[in-house]
């Protein structure tokens, strides 16, 4: 009976996900860290039209440049840019691609809550609420590394408590190579290495401790070395990246502070993490936690010491997540929802008819609670950044030849604007344009200027360098640059 639940709910996953992701499936690029996203598929679209080097992942803000910008390690991204190889140059296709590797990691979700507690039901539980976070719903079809790193690193430690259960070795070592590549492709998630770090702490402390058993966690623990290799190698162009530096970094006031800890508190948890039709499920979590004494289970003191560290990295980079870097926070997510699934599993078992009914609704309620918090985040009116490069992006990138070097702005991402318009050169934001700067760029091969400035057009400083006018479309211009 408990199988056939199981399948149910899968196919329900799967069914409501597609359903509720398919109006927006064809879409462009819009909505939370647009920047991100178009960043992100830059990438994609550099490697599958210029270099399919994985080493060599490009940004379209290069400049007279070759564009190489080595931040994670692009297998996202390049792995994308193979499928285009195959089915053609779509947007459709990343965001199928992204919406599998989601899929991927709700089963993985439910892999790992199934070793974690032998519990089938429970684990259904913590699968379907996770599958309707709101921010993992909203990230499941955009092009977003963190999806993949999210993957491989709930699959690893899902294999590495398998290997717990069930003594299988191999098991230790294909979580151990799943957790390297997850911290690869982003690197917080090398804190999931903390799991196999704590198992072999607590062996090293047995009196009777296996020197066999030891020596697999040694070689099951050496893939770290392949995102630190890389992490090592990168990180030094990274030009005092503030997220690197975390707190040590911080600009902020005090109460600025606070009131980033308050926000992802007390709005990001429970509203897009969570999803409010699960937070009595989560604070049920804790409460049974020390009520029925789970915490002297062994296990937990794995997820405590995987949780300190995840709190640790949360408070190092408060700076950076402020209010809006809800991505950041995705290594809580197998936490969170382990709680939240114990939680809706004691509920549900509660000799209280009135508990259990309640869990009964409130499983049921959330994909609509999701779907109305997230309903608005493609909208094409309001894209989160000027939406005449989205209405009239077709115009602005064959107004001109595609290997003409521009400029473009005004665009604080860096990202957004050479994204729409297809083109690769230099960005500016604020207005800030200088003729000097301007001379430099056209010394360097800048051909034409996207504007969608009121005032860098007619600055009079830099007025002798902006000839003619190649096409107008509502608030975006582009001139001729002159030489």
């Amino acid at each position: 009976m408990i199988w056939s639940l199981r399948n149910i709910v899968f196919c329900l996953i799967v069914t409501l996900s597609f359903i509720m992701h398919f109006e927006h499936m064809s879409k462009d690029l819009m909505g939370m860290h647009v920047w991100r996203q178009t960043q992100t598929q830059s990438t994609i679209n550099n490697f599958y039209e210029e270099d399919l080097n994985i080493l060599n992942p490009r940004r379209n803000a290069r400049g007279n440049g070759d564009g190489i910008f080595r931040v994670e390690f692009p297998l996202m991204q390049w792995t994308v840019a193979l499928h285009y190889k195959i089915f053609g140059n779509s947007i459709l296709i990343t965001r199928v691609y992204m919406f599998i590797i989601g899929l991927i990691t709700i089963f993985g979700m439910y892999r790992f809550l199934l070793e974690l507690f032998q519990n089938t039901l429970l684990a259904i539980f913590g699968a379907w609420t996770f599958n309707f976070s709101p921010s993992f719903f909203y990230y499941t079809i955009n092009p977003m590394p963190d999806n993949l790193a999210l993957c491989f690193s709930i699959w690893g430690i899902a294999l590495i408590f398998n290997w717990y259960r069930t003594g299988k070795i191999r098991s230790l070592y294909l979580g151990g190579l799943l957790l390297s590549i997850g911290a690869l492709v982003k690197l917080p998630f090398i804190l999931y290495f903390t799991v196999p770090a704590t198992f072999l702490i607590i062996f090293l402390r047995q009196r009777n401790r296996d020197k066999k058993l030891i020596v697999h966690f040694l070689l099951s623990n050496v893939f770290i070395i392949l995102p630190l290799a890389w992490y090592i190698r990168v990180i030094p162009s990274w030009n005092d990246n503030i997220v690197i530096k975390g707190m040590f970094n911080n600009q902020e006031s005090i109460r600025t502070t606070l009131d980033n800890l308050v926000h992802n508190l007390i709005v990001a948890l429970p509203e897009l993490l969570l999803n409010y039709g699960s937070l009595l499920f989560f604070l049920s979590g804790f409460y049974f936690l020390f009520n029925r004494k789970s915490y002297r289970n062994p296990k937990f003191n794995i997820l405590l010491v995987l949780s300190l560290s995840v709190l640790a990295y949360f408070f190092y980079e408060l700076n950076m997540i402020g209010k809006a870097h809800d991505y950041y926070l995705f290594p809580f997510y197998p936490l969170l929802f382990a709680i939240v699934g114990y939680g809706a599993y004691c509920l549900r078992e509660s000799k209280n008819k009135v508990l259990s009914y309640l869990t009964i609704f409130l499983l049921g309620i959330i994909p609509v609670t999701c779907y109305l918090r997230m309903q608005g985040a493609w909208n094409p009116d309001s894209p989160g950044f000027n939406k005449d490069l989205l209405v009239y992006q077709e115009d602005l990138r064959t107004a001109i030849p595609d290997e003409s070097l521009v400029v473009a702005g005004n665009d604080q991402s860096n990202f957004i604007f050479l994204y729409y318009i297809n083109k690769k050169g230099w960005g500016y934001s604020d207005d800030n344009l200088s003729a000097e700067i301007l001379e430099e760029m056209i010394s360097d091969g800048a051909e034409y200027i996207y504007t969608d400035s009121q005032i860098i057009n007619h600055n009079p400083e830099i007025k002798h360098l902006i000839g003619e006018l190649v096409l107008e479309r509502s608030s975006i211009k582009i001139f001729k640059l002159n030489r």
